[in-house]
């Protein structure tokens, strides 16, 4: 994959490009990225890319004739152009699995009070972070990298991707470390039965639970199937207790504790 980033500050992804997952991705030859400095495509000889905006107003704006030839040159028929502005939809999980799948694509950052409005026009696509303002495009250009690169294959461990919050409509379920009991809080025992079945039930519930108590935009729109619909009404209503399968899996659990984790 490659990945193209048409920016004022290509300085500013220096220790992006060489850390973690994103430095390994490049080093493994899953991904190549290409910083393009939108001012060498100013015809002013001082390179200003922007002017005031017509008409009146606060800040400037950036010129057509920079971002255009900047992107005309260094973009072709197969290249997937992106700008990053806050008119744009919101960036989710789906579209980074989208994009991921896409052999090459090109960010535009925006900067200053923002950019020509023709210029909207001239790209496939236009991605917001959010309802918040920022000085440029450059985070989320970095962002969405990220979130892109560690999709490809051989990026990371497969499995570290498939029960991931947002994969499945859901948040991931809580997840825990040694030590066991760190200042009174304490591990759910049921995670040291050995009953792989009992576990993933709870994960299962849990997971739920998490999304209904901090996302209950995401609650709302999950799909869930018959055997999450007594977990559901269970979250609901606040029901925190056991089922007899639960119990059984707890009470192993703790014994198992008891036995081998009086010190770790």
């Amino acid at each position: 994959m490659k990945i193209k980033i048409l920016t004022l500050f290509p300085e500013f992804y220096d220790s992006f490009l060489k850390s973690s997952i994103i430095g390994r991705a490049i080093s493994r030859g899953l991904v190549t990225f290409e910083l393009i400095n939108i001012r060498n495509y100013s015809l002013d000889k001082n390179h200003r890319v922007d002017d005031h905006p017509i008409g009146g107003g606060a800040g400037l704006i950036m010129r057509m004739e920079p971002l255009m030839d900047c992107l005309r040159a260094n973009t072709s028929e197969k290249t997937y152009t992106i700008f990053l502005g806050p008119k744009g939809h919101p960036y989710q999980q789906k579209d980074a699995v989208r994009l991921s799948k896409m052999d090459e694509i090109c960010l535009i950052c925006g900067h200053y009070e923002g950019v020509d409005s023709r210029f909207e026009e001239e790209v496939d696509e236009e991605i917001s972070m959010g309802d918040f303002i920022l000085t440029g495009g450059e985070i989320p250009a970095m962002a969405i990298s990220d979130s892109v690169v560690r999709l490809l294959k051989g990026a990371i461990a497969d499995d570290s991707t498939k029960e991931e919050s947002f994969s499945n409509e859901i948040l991931e379920y809580p997840q825990y470390t040694y030590p066991y009991d760190y200042e009174g809080k304490k591990i759910p025992d049921i995670l040291f039965c050995g009953n792989h079945q009992a576990i993933e039930e709870y994960r299962r519930k849990e997971a739920i639970r998490e999304t209904y108590q901090k996302r209950r935009d995401l609650f709302d729109k999950m799909t869930y199937s018959r055997k999450d619909a007594p977990l559901i009404e269970q979250v609901k209503h606040g029901d925190t207790s056991l089922t007899p399968k639960e119990k059984d899996a707890m009470e192993k659990g703790k014994k198992f504790v008891e036995k081998n984790l009086k010190t770790k």
